[in-house]
This record gives structure tokens, sequence and C-alpha cells, in this order.
């Protein structure tokens, strides 16, 4: 099938966002942090392919990590439930920080990174890094360099970059970090990177939210929660077809792009000898991408029952 299977590693993006929404006839809809209102999403996406695994619609008032431990548990299950295999990564922003969430990763052999608050202790151990200890990184803004230390018994990995303020020649650099606790084994420079791709489920969210979570159109949240889970669903076909199609996994695209390549592409219907048959434009760009997919579609097996 389209998910993970036993033996890869499947990376998971924890986020949320804010869906803003009008008229006051709107169950659970608040204003949040944001200051604006709306409700207030959980969301799983799936980073090699951008579809989403888990979504639970929120109050608009509820904070980042609210109920994102029992989120997780929903989650792991799933994913047991599809097959995908023990080699599970966790990653998700500083709103998600806390040592409950972390310890239930551990508990079930989920591999995390987790950027964490930059508070007095954390600002601490970053600064008893000794300079000697910092590693030169490529990096698209230039300069920078990571670093690791131990934080209340776990592995924090640390990336600094020249300040706003730093002029080249300056007596005393000035630098902005940027944190993270794992327990992933690997160098602190791959680690680093590997969190920093926890970027990509913008992607899926700027989907969603292009198109049906531009609006939550019911007064009921309970209908609400079922738009949520319908936009989720027609956003990983979209998905799932462009994986069909071999379209790969290296450059996720957005989903106006496949529907423009796969799902408007022009085409005919004839009847062949009693036989229906499409036929499709000769020199449409994406011609091959969409008969790859309808070939894989159909040659999938029946669902069981």
């Amino acid at each position: 099938g389209l998910g993970a299977g036993p033996t890869a590693t499947l990376v998971v993006d924890l986020d949320s966002t804010i869906c803003e929404v009008h008229g006051y006839a709107k169950q659970g809809a608040a204003y949040g942090y944001t200051k604006v209102r709306g409700y207030h999403p959980l969301l799983a996406t799936r980073a090699d392919t951008g579809e989403v695994l888990h979504a639970r619609l929120r109050k608009g008032s509820a904070n980042t990590a609210r109920g994102v431990v029992r989120f997780v548990d929903e989650l792991l299950a799933r994913l047991e439930r599809g097959g995908a295999g023990e080699a599970i990564i966790v990653r998700a922003d500083s709103g998600f920080f806390q040592h409950k969430l972390l310890d239930r990763l551990s508990r079930a052999g989920v591999g995390f990174s987790v950027t964490i608050h930059q508070r007095a202790p954390v600002r601490t151990a970053i600064d008893a890094i000794p300079e000697r200890a910092w590693q030169r990184i490529d990096y698209p803004d230039g300069d920078a360099h990571v670093a690791e230390c131990l934080y209340r018994g776990r592995r924090l990995i640390v990336r600094r970059v020249p300040g706003h303020h730093s002029t080249q020649g300056q007596l005393f650099a000035t630098w902005r970090y940027h944190a993270f606790v794992t327990n992933l084994a690997g160098s602190a420079w791959a680690l680093d990177r590997s969190h920093r791709a926890h970027a990509v489920v913008e992607l899926s969210i700027r989907d969603l939210k292009a198109g049906p979570l531009a609006h939550l159109p019911s007064g009921s949240f309970n209908a609400n929660s079922a738009w949520l889970q319908c936009a989720v669903l027609a956003h990983n076909l979209i998905r799932w077809t462009a994986a069909l199609g071999h379209a790969g996994t290296d450059q996720l695209i957005v989903a106006k792009t496949w529907r423009h390549r796969l799902f408007a592409i022009p085409g005919r219907l004839v009847n062949r000898s009693g036989t229906p048959t499409l036929r499709l434009p000769a020199r449409w760009p994406w011609t091959h991408q969409f008969t790859t997919a309808l070939d894989a579609l159909r040659a999938l097996p029946p669902v069981p029952g």
C-alpha cells in the first residue's frame, strides 16, 4: 500500500493551525493566541508524502499542546493498525514541548526531535558549551554552527547563527540559538538538518487552508469536525494519486498543481467495440503520470471484506 512498510522509517510532523471563521453562531469558535477568532485543529502529517495521518478539531481557545498526548496515542494506534513498522520519528516545534509527551514517546519506542523553549535553565546549558565544541555546518543563510550537550538527561542539540546586528570583524560575535531535544542517534549536524525539515508540514497546512479548510461552514462543532475529516480525505486522495503516478517525493508539490496536472486533464471517453476507452491529448505534458497512476490504481488489490 501507500503507507509506510514494516522496514521503512516513518517521519511524522505534528503541528496546529488557526482556521479563521466569521459569524457568532459557531460552537467552539473563539479567540486564541493569534487574536484571530476560529478553531485550532491538531494535525499529524507524513513528511515524505504530505498526507495527513491524523487530525482533530479543537476549540479556538485551545493552547497549542492541549490534548497532544491523547492525540499521539490515537496516532500511534492508527499507525499500528495501518501496518507501520517500529521505526517512527515524531518532529514538533516548541509549542508541543512538554516532558509528558516526550516520556510517552520514549515509552512507546518512538524517536523524537522537539524544539525546546529557551528559558533560563536552557540558556545556561547552552552558555556552558565550550567554543571548541561548535561545528560549522552548511546553512542556507550563511554561517552556522551546531553543538550538543545534556539537558535534564536528554540530548540537547543547538544550532547558532549570527545575530541580526552582528557585523564582520566585531570583537565579540552575537548569536541566535535554536535548540531541540531528541532521543535519536546520529551526528548533531545530521539531526539538525532533519529537524529543520519539519517545516515541510506547512505545505500540507497551506494546501488544506487553500482548499476545504478555507472555511468551516457549520454552526455545529461536530459537523465542522466531520468537515475537517472530509478535507483531510480529499487532501490525501490527491497525495495518493500523485504517489501512484510515481511523481516522486523528493520535492512535494502543492495540491493546486496536482489538480491541474492530473485532475483537470482534458480527455474523451469513447466506445470501441463495446469497450470504454479514455482518449487523452497526445501532447499533455503529464499524460504519462496520469496513465501510470490510473494503471496502478486499477492494479491495487481489492479491500478485504
